[in-house]
């Protein structure tokens, strides 16, 4: 079948932002539901899309959008993540955060916080908390990538020698048997090394990630203590943190509901 304008359109916006919901789609075309609904399933019929339920995504498995596209999607959800993080974040605490946009939205809910000690390998992470004066942030060395995350083998070597109370950590993509999955092998040993070397280890992921599916495994739900969201996560991922144990916080209006897992 023949691409018209409007089915143009949505692979740019894919392409740039990685999932669309069908509802956000109706709104920048200004035609119904139902219509967003037949273009996605004409669209992954064709194999150009990926359908999921509530929207559609890229089908690209193996590069990340760009960095700009990534902090503009789903900015609202990620400062709701962040803040749902930074209630659950005593005073005089000590941290890793890694890379990525919620994880930087993370700092910024920490910005005006005392007695932190922060471990990062994300140079936005550190500008945003290096002006607090009552807490101390700790860079890892390592090559600097065009997002300004730190990664290599020095990267990993300076993880190791901390243990602190907890690790945040972001990802690109939840796979529906819970393997967490990111695009970058070289991100992803950082962020087990903080993960082994974590008393607790907080996920953040707004909802579209469980859309989006990565190659490279991280691990797996079983790996983390809480995920915190911004939406009800898929029945499967539901039932698979319960049978991890793993807390869940649904950061809504502002809330974190802790759902009992």
């Amino acid at each position: 079948m023949k691409l018209n304008g409007r089915h143009k359109k949505i692979l740019e916006q894919l392409r740039e932002e990685g999932f669309l919901a069908t509802e956000q789609m109706a709104r920048n075309f200004a035609v119904t539901t139902q219509t967003i609904r037949r273009d996605i399933n004409m669209l992954s019929n064709q194999g150009l899309v990926r359908r999921y339920h509530g929207g559609a995504g890229a089908v690209s498995s193996v590069e990340n959008v760009a960095y700009a596209s990534r902090q503009a999607l789903n900015h609202e959800a990620k400062a709701r993540i962040a803040r749902a993080v930074a209630r659950q974040i005593p005073d005089k605490a000590s941290l890793f955060i890694n890379i990525g946009t919620t994880t930087e939205a993370v700092a910024q809910a920490l910005a005006e916080r005392k007695n932190l000690r922060i471990i990062t390998n994300n140079l936005n992470v550190a500008a945003c908390l290096c002006g607090n004066s009552a807490c101390e942030v700790i860079v890892a060395g390592g090559v600097v990538r065009s997002d300004h995350g730190v990664i290599g083998e020095s990267t990993i070597d300076f993880i190791r020698q901390f243990k602190v109370d907890y690790g945040i950590i972001g990802i690109s993509g939840i796979d529906t048997d819970g393997a967490l999955l990111d695009y970058d092998y070289r991100e992803v040993r950082v962020a087990q090394a903080i993960i082994e070397n974590s008393r607790q280890v907080f996920l953040v992921a707004d909802r579209s990630k469980f859309s989006i599916a990565p190659m490279v495994k991280l691990g797996s739900l079983a790996d983390i203590d809480a995920l915190f969201t911004d939406a009800e996560p898929p029945a499967s991922i539901v039932e698979l943190l319960a049978a991890s144990q793993t807390r869940l916080f649904i950061a809504d209006d502002g809330k974190a509901a802790r759902k009992p897992v």
